[in-house]
């Protein structure tokens, strides 16, 4: 198997950061939707936070849940794993 090149030998323009920095990005910035919840029908089971790929979905201290809309990609995942309909998504505005 070839030796792939340190981070240091790639070409200028490549993005290449150290392991463990992810939280230094804003990645949700470029998010087109955002999740929000409707507590009235959540029954807190978490889902949302199990399935959520960016680990972006915090439990609050009340058990409801809620994004991170700093790191949240607004993917549509947490909303198609909620059994209860309490999650929606919502075109983002600024």
């Amino acid at each position: 198997m070839p030796k792939l090149p340190s981070w240091r030998e790639y070409e200028i323009g490549c993005i290449v950061t150290q392991p463990g920095s992810a939280r230094a990005y804003r990645t949700g910035d470029w998010r087109s939707q955002r999740p929000i919840w409707k507590n009235e029908r959540c029954i807190k089971c978490g889902l949302c936070y199990i399935f959520c790929p960016e680990g972006c979905i915090r439990g609050r201290k009340d058990g409801y849940f809620e994004a991170d809309l700093f790191y949240c990609k607004g993917c549509g995942i947490c909303p198609r794993e909620c059994p209860t309909g309490a999650i929606s998504m919502v075109e983002e505005t600024e």
